[in-house]
């Protein structure tokens, strides 16, 4: 218990879920019309879209790499997407580091080697918020990017964990995020479930850290399954029809 809120009661967090549950997750692919890949996402109270434009020119020209492509990421809330948000517009200090960090995921993924000069413009659009939007932003991302036919080494997820008390839990929510003692978001590709996002607000035990990657990993079996079925989905309704 923090700031005299019981996050745990009976077992139970105030959602109903158990200390290793997740949210429930919803994917579609191919939202925006005039991006290259696109996705919009449902994770818990959250919704975000996440678009794709590119590869294009660099621009300005100085932005470019002869070598490989440059990606560029904005994440962003919309003002009416959380009651902290409300009223505000343009990025501040929290979207410009999420951008950043986001931003550095796909620079590990993507194979940009293969399009040198170019940039990748990615975009993220929170339009309601209740707490693991850098998570569901990157695991939302990941679809997108998939969708556009941008060649990546992996398909990335992410996920939060942290704990209350002793406890800890996966997937905390923005009443979680607020009162809990930490909060530790990671993105990992699963194929060899490397780490290429880690940050931590608080603290955890060794112990509690490894319990805490064994969430985030054993639930990624889960998100990872909902991204492939995602992308999946318009091919599958595509020969149905022609079934049909």
């Amino acid at each position: 218990m923090k700031g005299n809120i019981e996050l745990i009661k009976n077992g139970k967090r105030l959602d109903g879920r158990l200390a290793g549950d997740l949210r429930d997750i919803k994917i579609k692919t191919n939202v925006v019309k005039n991006a290259q890949g696109s996705a919009y996402i449902e994770w818990g109270n959250n919704k975000i879209i996440a678009a794709v434009h590119g590869p294009s020119e660099a621009l300005p020209r100085h932005t470019a790499n002869p070598n490989k492509a440059v990606v560029k990421c904005r994440y962003m809330m919309a003002p009416f997407s959380s009651s902290e948000e409300h009223g505000r517009s343009g990025m501040n200090r929290r979207a410009i580091e999420i951008s950043k960090v986001t931003g550095e995921v796909f620079e590990n993924v993507i194979l940009r080697d293969q399009f040198p000069g170019t940039e990748i413009n990615l975009y993220i659009e929170v339009l309601q918020s209740d707490g693991g939007t850098r998570a569901a932003g990157i695991t939302c991302a990941a679809v997108a990017l998939a969708a556009s036919g941008i060649p990546m080494r992996d398909l990335p997820y992410s996920v939060s964990a942290g704990k209350v008390g002793d406890t800890v839990i996966l997937d905390l929510n923005k009443i979680e995020d607020n009162y809990s003692d930490a909060d530790m978001p990671v993105a990992i590709l699963p194929r060899n479930n490397e780490i290429v996002l880690l940050q931590m607000d608080g603290s955890l035990t060794t112990k509690q850290y490894s319990d805490a990657m064994e969430l985030i990993i054993e639930s990624g079996k889960k998100i990872s399954a909902i991204q492939r079925t995602a992308l999946l989905e318009p091919y599958v309704a595509s020969e149905n029809k022609n079934k049909g």
